[in-house]
């Protein structure tokens, strides 16, 4: 770390993780290396009971070798868009955790804030939803849910296929280093992608799986717009097109509509 930045492997998370992008590119390597041997052994062990544990039962002691480190996504950083009650802009729906976008992480998604989130704020929703007691729950003029036309397809590889095919895609184009070719090249593969989705969700019965599927997708285009339309580089949102901050956009957050496919 000491060619990447001072504070070494304290340096913000988005800088490791291009540091590492960097170093295994560079050396061909499937990983760099965390080496705690310098600390002392017993603090290990009571700081981190859960990770040496788990290092243990795929036979590395944290303590004593060379822990094999990768990047991985880590937390979504943004989401639906909450006022500082749980709040959406449809009426009787609250959102609060990490599918939330408060304005908590900035640029870069903290640790600690999940527990701000996750407690704070779904509290903040819970007591907001008691003092608007659904005595009078919104009303939607909405179909009842006809499958008639559906089969039950026993083709589980499609979806499973399909899920691959997203999470392969956003990794290789839209992760920790992106590019304009990169971007517009995983939003040409991800629109062929949600419309065989689509066409598969019409003709089948609905699943769980299926769901998450679509849900997939539809987040995975809104990754992609949003990363278009940020022409600079600001924490863990890096383009080698855009290199460096625009003050310009100082605490500016990219909205998106669900149904904005515009990518100007």
């Amino acid at each position: 770390m000491e060619k990447y930045d001072d504070r070494l492997e304290l340096a913000p998370r988005d800088v490791v993780a291009r540091a590492i992008d960097a170093e295994l590119k560079r050396r061909g390597e499937e990983s760099v290396f965390l080496d705690l041997r310098h600390l002392d052994t017993e603090d290990v062990r009571q700081s981190f009971p859960s990770i040496y544990r788990r290092c243990l039962d795929v036979g590395i002691d944290i303590t004593a070798d060379l822990v094999p480190v990768v990047p991985a996504a880590h937390y979504t950083c943004g989401g639906v868009m909450t006022d500082r009650d749980g709040h959406t802009n449809i009426k009787g729906l609250f959102v609060a955790g990490e599918s939330a976008m408060t304005g908590l992480h900035g640029a870069n998604r903290l640790a600690s804030n999940s527990l701000l989130e996750a407690l704070v704020f779904a509290n903040r929703a819970a007591m907001a939803t008691l003092r608007e007691t659904c005595d009078d729950p919104p009303a939607h003029d909405i179909a009842a849910w006809d499958d008639s036309d559906t089969y039950n397809t026993e083709e589980w590889v499609l979806i499973s296929h399909n899920r691959r095919e997203v999470r392969t895609l956003m990794w290789d184009y839209v992760g920790i280093v992106r590019s304009n070719l990169r971007l517009q090249r995983a939003r040409r593969r991800m629109d062929l992608l949600t419309r065989e989705v689509e066409d598969f969700y019409k003709r089948t019965r609905v699943s769980e799986k299926l769901i998450q599927l679509r849900n997939l997708t539809l987040l995975a285009h809104l990754i992609i717009d949003s990363a278009i339309k940020r022409r600079e580089s600001r924490g863990l949102h890096f383009t080698t097109d855009y290199p460096h901050v625009d003050p310009s956009l100082d605490r500016v957050d990219t909205v998106l509509s669900v149904f904005d496919t515009s990518t100007d």
